[in-house]
């Protein structure tokens, strides 16, 4: 398969975005950030007053990044409407560039998602969604080829980390999502929501997280407020997720999955897809894993045999799929197995 590159200029502009995004998120501190440890790790979160009770708001878990926007936030809270500009100029050449567009309707919907604080929590935009963004981290061009279309937006996050980050988002999600018209589908459970559909289109939301028993049923995401379906191997696929910016108004700064974790994870998902091995779901998301694998052999191949290597070595199971899917793609496998 021939990768097809966007130009330097637009790379270039796609990470301007994606680093005025991540100083924008740090002036909007409303009061002083705060260390807390909590077994083990480092958090930071906003600490400000409403009235006489004093609140806090995650921030992030810390790193060398975090601490140096930290220090500057003086600097950047003064340059807010100087960033806003030139993020809008940035967006204006990734348009030029042919970047993919996304509808109104889902920009504004995904802005309004990361408002109430779902990314600031720890939500993680997984399937074809996050695919579209590996555009912009890798620098690649997809044309209008089916595997990047879809009409779900499906969020995961860790049930634990959602309890241990000790806050929750800005607005209800139900809210957020109602103003756009969604409702939520029925469960056998009323009270345990995890999907939801607009109205007036097919578009659904869905809230994933990760199963470590062996059924896969539902589980409470106490920082969203919702329930999610969890699901088996998708603890691999959200592990150390990264930023990413979505050209839409201003920029909208996300979270998505590595890309070297998604082209291996939709490996172990082709064989597992309940309409079977050859869907259109399955054909889908091997045309997924096969693209992002020509462009990370070339660019990223330590990156992409760590990854391999990491799925192989987790179990037999995990090996069984991973086999059973590349005997339908002998080239991916050559490539795979060529990363030394």
């Amino acid at each position: 398969m021939t990768i097809e590159r966007h130009s330097s200029i637009a790379h270039a502009a796609y990470h301007d975005l994606l680093k005025s995004l991540e100083d924008e998120s740090i002036s909007m501190i409303r009061g002083t950030p705060t260390r807390v440890e909590r077994k083990g790790k480092i958090y930071w979160y906003d600490s400000y007053r409403v009235g006489s009770d004093v609140r806090k708001a995650y921030i992030g878990e810390d790193g060398d990044d975090l601490r140096s926007r930290l220090s500057s936030l003086s600097r950047l809270r003064e340059t807010r409407k100087e960033r806003r500009g030139y993020r809008s100029r940035l967006i204006r050449i990734l348009r030029a560039e042919r970047f993919q567009s996304i509808d109104a309707g889902t920009g504004s919907l995904l802005s309004a998602i990361g408002e109430a604080g779902v990314f600031r929590l720890g939500g993680t935009i997984v399937g074809t969604h996050a695919f579209r963004l590996y555009e912009g981290e890798l620098g690649v061009r997809y044309g209008f080829d089916q595997a990047a279309q879809t009409d779900d937006l499906d969020i995961a996050s860790f049930e634990q980390l959602s309890l241990a980050l000790a806050d929750t988002a800005a607005e209800p999600l139900q809210k957020a999502l109602g103003d756009f018209e969604f409702e939520p589908v029925p469960t056998l459970d009323r009270d345990k929501v995890w999907r939801w559909k607009q109205t007036r289109s097919q578009l659904f939301v869905e809230f994933l997280t990760p199963s470590f028993a062996q059924d896969e049923g539902l589980r409470p995401l106490a920082a969203l407020g919702v329930h999610a379906q969890s699901l088996h191997y998708l603890n691999y696929l959200i592990r150390d997720p990264i930023r990413a910016a979505l050209p839409y108004r201003y920029g909208v700064l996300i979270q998505i999955p590595r890309p070297e974790r998604f082209a291996i994870h939709k490996l172990i998902v082709a064989d597992r897809r309940r309409e079977g091995p050859d869907s259109l779901k399955s054909i889908k998301d091997r045309a997924q894993a096969a693209f992002l694998i020509d462009a990370l052999a070339e660019d990223r191949p330590d990156d992409l045999r760590k990854a391999y290597e990491e799925a192989l070595e987790t179990g037999p199971r995990w090996r069984e799929r991973i086999e059973a899917t590349l005997l339908k793609m002998p080239e991916m496998r050559v490539r795979l197995e060529g990363l030394g």
